[in-house]
């Protein structure tokens, strides 16, 4: 491992765009190793490269004529049995190119005219391959990188439900999670719902105006307590029955904007809700699992405001299914959050 670079152009390879005429050969040996889960490699196949590696030498070309044994020393006393599998590995991936000579010995020969014939292992299609090498590695490199910052983010908003709710099964359950492996499209998943709980938990836990009492202590009116029935009206399980179909047309306009005909009865919102559900991205079998879940009249409301809300949901799915399917289903009270849009809509 005394040199640092290896021509390419000595090995007939085209030369890479964008790469100066010499390229590290470690520089491309690090790239296969950052990228190895593309090609199925294990540490031991590399182990075995890097030791094939460490036998060439600047203007030897890039066949490697050391035996068997040898290389098997080099990694690390390994069976020559492993060494071989390897070997037999990077010829399949295109890595290595076989080059044996009648009595599997590897060795070089020249002629009188400077004609060069070598025998052994030839590392030249590796060479051959660098720039594809070096994009697979930068994306796998984004990846992880896009990992950790998803992966933050997600943290930050456990962090924020903690602070409303300590003893919110989505956070404990979320954190489990992310002991494991996941993918991109997982963490965006986990986030998408992290944020519509976070947008949930606002929009329920946001308190109206207070209203003006009278001075007057003799009025029993000042002893009443808003704010304690309305929680009560979030904890309770029970069925939302103080949702009318009026009230639910009247705040969501953004739903009746798509009806051509009034809706007035609950048959009519749930045939509409099927419509819009699909234009939402929820799919029917969604809609039919929430309204088994919390029943017909919620999984119809629960349409109607998610798409009122609007631009304040970034995922509609992720949003319908935490009030419907998760954690918050049972928080879930249509007529308490119609109220409140009302109030808002109102004050605006």
């Amino acid at each position: 491992m005394a040199f640092t670079k290896l021509s390419i152009e000595a090995a007939g390879a085209p030369s890479v765009p964008g790469a100066n005429s010499q390229t590290e050969i470690w520089a491309i040996f690090r790239a296969l190793r950052d990228a190895r889960s593309a090609f199925g490699l294990r540490p031991g196949h590399l182990q075995t490269l890097q030791a094939m590696l460490s036998f060439l030498k600047p203007g030897h070309g890039e066949t490697v004529f050391a035996s068997n044994d040898s290389i098997c020393q080099r990694v690390g006393g390994i069976d020559e049995r492993t060494l071989r599998r390897h070997i037999s590995r990077f010829v399949e991936l295109g890595f290595i190119h076989r080059q044996d000579s009648s009595n599997r010995k590897r060795y070089r020969v020249r002629s009188s005219g400077g004609a060069c014939v070598s025998y052994g292992l030839s590392l030249a299609p590796l060479l051959q391959r660098a720039g594809e090498l070096m994009a697979i590695a930068q994306e796998f490199e984004n990846a992880r990188r896009d990992k950790i910052f998803l992966r933050k983010q997600i943290l930050t908003k456990l962090s924020q439900l903690e602070d409303q709710d300590p003893d919110l099964a989505f956070v404990a359950q979320t954190r489990k999670t992310l002991r494991r492996k996941l993918s991109l499209t997982d963490y965006r998943a986990i986030l998408s719902e992290a944020e519509a709980l976070c947008l949930e938990i606002l929009a329920t836990d946001r308190s109206p105006e207070p209203a003006q009492l009278p001075a007057n202590d003799g009025q029993t009116v000042r002893h009443h307590s808003i704010s304690i029935k309305e929680k009560k009206d979030l904890d309770s399980p029970s069925v939302d029955e103080n949702i009318q179909p009026e009230m639910l047309t009247a705040v969501c306009d953004q739903a009746m904007s798509f009806s051509c005909k009034r809706l007035t009865t609950w048959a009519d919102i749930e045939g509409h809700a099927r419509t819009l559900a699909p234009m939402m991205g929820i799919p029917p079998q969604v809609f039919e699992q929430a309204k088994r879940s919390v029943g017909a009249q919620k999984a119809s409301a629960a349409i109607f405001i998610v798409l009122q809300l609007g631009n304040r949901i970034k995922d509609f799915m992720a949003y319908f299914h935490s009030i419907t399917l998760g954690c918050k289903r049972t928080q879930f009270v249509p007529s308490t959050l119609l109220k409140r849009m009302s109030m808002q809509a109102r004050v605006s």
